[in-house]
């Protein structure tokens, strides 16, 4: 059994979730702005979901403050690239690390 992957539509810890609502989903941006973390957006093909490396879209919003901007950008990246997976991910400066990272829009 394959627990990660295209084959499964298990990418990610939020796949195991029930989907986001829009609501859901503005309250998990709001959240990592409010700490400070930089969100970038990434996608890529299905078929390589497993893979470590993701295309960035953009650069990432250092210093971004607004969540509208956030989902703006995600949807741009979707409508940009429809039959790809697209996540957001948070970096935190403070541990030089992801804070988060999550699919968005799964594929088609």
């Amino acid at each position: 059994m394959e627990a990660y992957g295209p084959t499964t539509g298990r990418v990610e810890t939020f796949s195991y979730l029930p989907p986001m609502t829009p609501e859901r989903m503005r309250a998990q941006i709001t959240y990592l702005l409010q700490q400070g973390w930089n969100p970038a957006v990434e996608h890529t093909e299905p078929e390589k979901a497993g893979s470590n490396f993701w295309y960035l879209w953009k650069l990432p919003f250092f210093g971004e403050k607004s969540v509208d901007r956030v989902l703006s950008e995600l949807e741009a990246c979707h409508r940009a690239n429809p039959g790809h997976l697209v996540r957001l991910i948070a970096y935190d400066n403070f541990t030089q690390s992801q804070g988060t990272a999550f699919v968005v829009y799964g594929a088609r």
